[in-house]
């Protein structure tokens, strides 16, 4: 099986860069103890700094998947919906998938 990785870009007002990084850095973590799952990372366009990806990186695409249909996976982006800054919650993110098939 290759490795399989996910990313979730949004693109979010220049004043509330520093905020959003914030919330990830305290993130719950609750993907971290999944089967499979292997990184995660939050990225910073250098050329467009209110444009953030995570990126996940799991062992195959099956583990994904499993985390994608968990209950942890609909109370994370549950969260998201609660958000109390409108303009926050409703940002949607453009998510991208790849197989890795070479290193």
């Amino acid at each position: 099986m290759n490795m399989y990785i996910v990313h979730s870009t949004i693109v979010v007002p220049l004043e509330k860069v520093s905020e959003v990084i914030a919330i990830y850095r305290h993130r719950t973590g609750s993907v971290d103890k999944w089967p499979g799952f292997l990184s995660f990372q939050l990225l910073q366009n250098e050329r467009r700094p209110e444009e953030l990806t995570v990126q996940l990186t799991w062992q195959d695409k099956d583990s994904y998947l499993a985390w994608a249909r968990s209950d942890d996976f609909r109370r994370v982006h549950e969260l998201e919906k609660r958000y109390p800054d409108a303009e926050l919650r409703s940002v949607r993110p453009t998510v991208r998938k790849y197989q890795v098939v070479a290193e």
